[in-house]
């Protein structure tokens, strides 16, 4: 069985996805976990799969998605609820 994945789908120029980014690193070392970053604007594959996550709640990114429990995030967050995502 796959091991389930940690989603950010981004945009390469979107400017909230660049924000978020230090963001994930920092959770990354704390929690000991890996983030899979999916680029979605150049690349029609991943922006597939975010249409198909996404069901029409957020409709953009910076869009998170916890493959282990199918919770979302829409948008830049504090890292509070980015970390409570993460677990």
């Amino acid at each position: 069985m796959a091991k389930k994945r940690l989603l950010f789908f981004t945009g390469r120029e979107c400017p909230h996805c660049h924000e978020m980014e230090p963001l994930i690193t920092k959770l990354e070392k704390e929690l000991k976990v890996k983030v899979t970053k999916l680029e979605v604007w150049h690349n029609s594959k991943n922006a597939k799969l975010l249409k198909d996550l996404d069901k029409g709640y957020c409709g953009g990114v910076p869009f998170f998605y916890n493959e282990n429990n199918d919770k979302w995030i829409c948008g830049a967050v504090p890292y509070s609820k980015l970390k409570a995502w993460a677990k």
